[in-house]
């Protein structure tokens, strides 16, 4: 017997039509690139969006074609948000820190039939332009007074004139829950990146897992500014739930250096905020320099790799904000666990809450995981075994976008399919899952493991030091040992054997790198996260070279 309930399908467009009548005078701020703050409520993006969802028609744009989008955090770029996906188009989320042949390559593979790109990534369309395959439709995300005056690429359209065009006369479509909303593509650290397609239903309990109290916890009252960018997984549905809870939302633009990030959080009296360890290193350097506190700001989001532990330390001993850690994947949504203390930790002492709060978290309901051994076998919970990560769950990815890769589930006992996240990762009683290293980073010293991540953060718990990575080095007697990398703090004075001297006492003797190399720059992916594999390009055979 079925229960007596109306059939209402879970769509992208419902959120803003829910912030428009129930939240509708609430404020979007954003930081413009032409340079001005730029303000407007929930009310008046809604009636945009509408008026842009009847200009994609305008331009031959088809439920379930993509359109593509190289723009920062803006309200221009939330208003494509909806109108794409809530007319039945896909969004196509590009990333504009990617090479120019791979932002080519992604566009052609997605076939996008549109591309909308803020001004300040004109040069890079202006030499993808004469490259891609699909795209018959350049718009430019600005007004008419900063079009450009001599423009390579043919019969460019200004965003401003389209909004302009048509009038918010627009009932939002009512389809299918899974269908496809938007496109996001991973890294493609090893070949090339492979696309994760989201639909409506995925995206909106997403967004209903995230703003829980144990997840992100998004409410009305917050003032919520993504760091996280919008061409990122979505600025890991921010954009989303902010529409869901009511929320005021301050969009950065391009500017996210330390000053401009902390002028807005003090100007706009954000109390949250979300983004990589990497933007925060230069948050904490420019308040810690200048003596700043920060006035309203008490929640933090940080992800897209481990946090630190001194990083958080910082943040809630020097500044009294939360840190919350949590962790994901394109292929999640992108996230799956938040590392939000029970009431059963009440009591304990600061740094035994840090702790727990250094591990990567629970998971979010939704979510599902477990750790597997080499043959498949599943692991306990103790904390102390670890094993690669699996999960599943129905924002998790079953398929890539055209089939790339084949199957990439692994099936269990019963037939139900695990997704294989390529992380190694210990979880506890309480379920807690600490991600100890990639399995394609893990460093096998003599048949045992060496978690490079926890290398990593002590030698980040040094006060001069800046950034560090750890990577396996090629050893004659051991196969492999780890060797440090290291980027010292501006002015800083560090020898080799200082900083190995600080490892005495916080882990096991024969975990101790062997080596120590000062660099003057870490190489950071497109999404912030170091590259590790370029490092072992480079220096793999160091230790063999020394021996």
């Amino acid at each position: 017997m079925n229960g007596l309930m109306m059939q209402q399908p879970l769509l992208i467009s419902s959120l803003l039509v829910h912030a428009e009548r129930h939240h509708g005078d609430q404020e979007v701020v954003s930081r413009r690139v032409e340079g001005d703050i730029h303000r407007c409520t929930y009310r008046e993006l809604a009636a945009r969006s509408r008026r842009m969802a009847k200009a994609l028609a305008t331009l031959g744009v088809q439920p379930g074609q993509r359109v593509a989008t190289l723009a920062w955090n803006g309200y221009r770029h939330m208003e494509l948000y909806y109108a794409v996906s809530g007319s039945g188009a896909v969004l196509h989320t590009l990333n504009p820190r990617l090479h120019p042949d791979h932002v080519v390559y992604i566009a052609d593979h997605a076939e996008d039939q549109v591309l909308f790109f803020d001004m300040t990534f004109l040069p890079l369309i202006e030499a993808i332009a004469p490259r891609v395959k699909t795209i018959k439709t350049f718009v430019a995300m600005t007004d008419r007074a900063h079009m450009p005056k001599d423009s390579k690429v043919a019969n460019l359209l200004c965003f401003e004139d389209l909004v302009d065009a048509n009038d918010d006369r627009f009932e939002w479509p009512v389809f299918d829950e899974n269908q496809a909303s938007s496109l996001c593509y991973t890294s493609g650290t090893t070949g090339n990146p492979k696309g994760v397609l989201y639909s409506h239903r995925s995206t909106v309990l997403h967004t209903f897992g995230i703003a829980l109290p144990d997840a992100l916890n998004c409410s009305s009252r917050d003032t919520i500014l993504p760091v996280v960018p919008m061409f990122h997984v979505n600025a890991w549905g921010l954009p989303y739930a902010a529409c869901m809870m009511g929320s005021k939302l301050v969009f950065p633009g391009p500017g996210l250096d330390g000053k401009s990030l902390y002028e807005l959080f003090e100007a706009e009296r954000v109390t949250m905020s979300a983004g990589v360890p990497t933007v925060w290193q230069g948050l904490l350097a420019y308040v810690e320099a200048n003596g700043l506190k920060f006035s309203t700001m008490r929640r933090t989001v940080i992800g897209g790799s481990a946090c630190p532990p001194a990083m958080m330390k910082t943040f809630e001993e020097g500044y009294d904000v939360q840190v919350l850690h949590a962790w994901g994947m394109t292929e999640m949504s992108p996230v799956g666990t938040a590392a939000v203390l029970k009431g059963k930790h009440a009591g304990l002492s600061r740094e035994q809450r840090l702790a727990v709060q250094a591990t990567q978290g629970r998971v979010v309901y939704g979510v599902d995981m477990k750790i597997v051994g080499a043959n498949g076998e599943e692991l306990p919970w103790d904390g102390k075994v670890s094993g690669e990560l699996l999960v599943r769950g129905p924002w998790i990815i079953s398929s890539y976008f055209k089939g790339e890769g084949g199957d990439p589930l692994v099936p269990d006992a019963r037939g139900r399919g695990w997704f294989p996240t390529g992380d190694v990762a210990t979880i506890d009683a309480d379920g807690y899952m600490h991600i100890t290293d990639r399995s394609k980073d893990v460093i096998k010293s003599g048949g045992e493991w060496i978690g490079s991540i926890d290398l990593e953060n002590i030698a980040m718990a040094h006060p001069s030091v800046a950034m560090a990575a750890c990577i396996a080095a090629r050893h004659a007697k051991w196969d492999e040992r780890p060797l440090l990398i290291v980027v010292k703090k501006p002015g800083a004075e560090l020898t080799r054997e200082e900083l190995l001297a600080f490892f005495e006492g916080r882990i096991a003797k024969w975990w101790t790198p062997d080596d120590v190399v000062f660099v003057d720059a870490i190489p950071l992916g497109a999404t912030g996260k170091m590259l590790k594999n370029r490092l072992r390009e480079q220096y793999g055979d160091r230790l063999l070279a020394a021996g």
